[in-house]
């Protein structure tokens, strides 16, 4: 059984920096690219960062040039770098692995951690 959790979530004022991580633990195979996404209340979830087993990097607009994605295959994970916050970026901010166990490879989620930016 695989489990994503994320950390580093909490209320900071605008302008101010947060760091999220996000370890990935079980029976993992091989980890594949991991993402954050994030939710904010009443709307959909929405692509944040990726980054590829080899360190590729891809980012939203909205957040290019503020937020670096970063990982630690040999602790199986991820981080997200947020600088320069703003209060449109508050939300839940959930990670995803697209891992294998062995078998095939699946989609894993982690729960959420909170991400409050206000004065």
């Amino acid at each position: 059984q695989v489990h994503l959790v994320e950390s580093g979530g909490g209320l900071v004022q605008p302008g101010g920096s947060l760091r999220l991580s996000c370890a990935a633990s079980g029976t993992i195979f091989k980890l594949g690219t991991m993402s954050w996404y994030r939710q904010a209340p009443g709307n959909q979830r929405h692509l944040v960062a990726t980054i590829t087993s080899g360190g590729n990097t891809n980012y939203a607009d909205s957040v290019k040039g503020r937020f670096t994605i970063s990982r630690d295959n040999a602790k199986n994970t991820v981080y997200l770098q947020m600088n320069s916050l703003k209060a449109e970026d508050t939300a839940v901010y959930h990670c995803k692995a697209v891992l294998t166990t062995g078998t095939t490879w699946n989609d894993y989620w982690g729960q959420g951690t909170q991400v409050t930016v206000s004065s």
